[in-house]
C-alpha cells in the first residue's frame, strides 16, 4: 500500500494527472524500480493512483514469492537456525523442551519417555522433569492434592477436574516408575 504524505514541494506545482489543474502536494512512486522518483498529485488523484497501484505488476509467481521472502527478513541476509550453515542446535544451547528435535544437552542422554506418550503428558501435568524419581513423584502429588482438592477450594468444579487429571497422571507415572525399578 502506498501512503500519501505531505512533502515540502512548491504550492504552485500542478497535478500530474491528465487534465487536472489542481495543486500537487502529494507524492506517489513512479515505479517499483525507481526509488526516489515521484509523480505529484492533488489529494483526489493521489487516492485514485494509490487505489490502483500494484507493486507486483509484471512479476511472475516465483518473483513475487522471492520478493515476499526477502521482505520477511527486512531484506537482510539470513541463515538457517543454528548458525551460519552448521545446522542443528548451536554448542552450549540448552533445549529442555526439545523444540529442535534433539534431547536436552544438559542430561547427555535421550529422553526417558518419547514425546506424546502418556508418561510425557503425565510429567507435564504434574510439572515434573524427565529424571523424576518415585519419591519425588509422591512428594509432588501430595502438594498438588492439597492445593487442588475441592474442599480446599470451596467446592470449585475446576479444581475437582484438575484433581482428577493430577490423580490420573500420578497413576500413570507411578506404574511406569515401578516398572523401571
Amino acid at each position: 500500500m502506498v501512503y500519501h504524505t505531505r512533502l515540502s514541494r512548491g504550492e504552485d506545482t500542478v497535478c500530474d494527472w491528465p487534465e487536472c489543474g489542481g495543486t500537487a502536494a502529494y507524492p506517489a512512486p513512479r515505479g517499483r524500480g525507481r526509488p526516489g522518483e515521484y509523480h505529484w498529485f492533488c489529494l483526489e488523484h493521489v487516492r485514485a493512483y494509490n487505489a490502483n497501484w500494484d507493486y507486483f505488476a509484471g512479476m511472475g509467481p516465483g518473483q513475487i514469492e522471492a520478493e515476499v521472502r526477502r521482505d520477511t527478513v527486512w531484506r537482510r541476509p539470513s541463515w538457517p537456525l543454528g548458525g551460519r550453515g552448521g545446522g542443528g542446535v548451536p554448542p552450549g544451547f540448552e533445549d529442555p523442551l526439545e523444540l529442535f528435535g534433539t534431547p536436552s544437552r544438559s542430561t547427555g542422554r535421550p529422553s526417558r519417555w518419547p514425546p506424546g506418550s502418556a508418561e510425557r503428558r503425565a510429567l507435564a501435568t504434574l510439572s515434573l522433569g524427565d529424571n523424576t524419581t518415585l519419591s519425588a513423584l509422591k512428594t509432588r502429588y501430595k502438594v498438588l492434592v492439597k492445593r487442588h482438592h475441592p474442599d480446599a477450594n470451596g467446592g470449585c468444579r475446576a479444581s475437582e477436574e484438575r484433581l482428577k487429571a493430577i490423580t490420573q497422571a500420578y497413576r500413570v507415572l507411578r506404574q511406569a516408575l515401578a516398572a523401571e525399578a
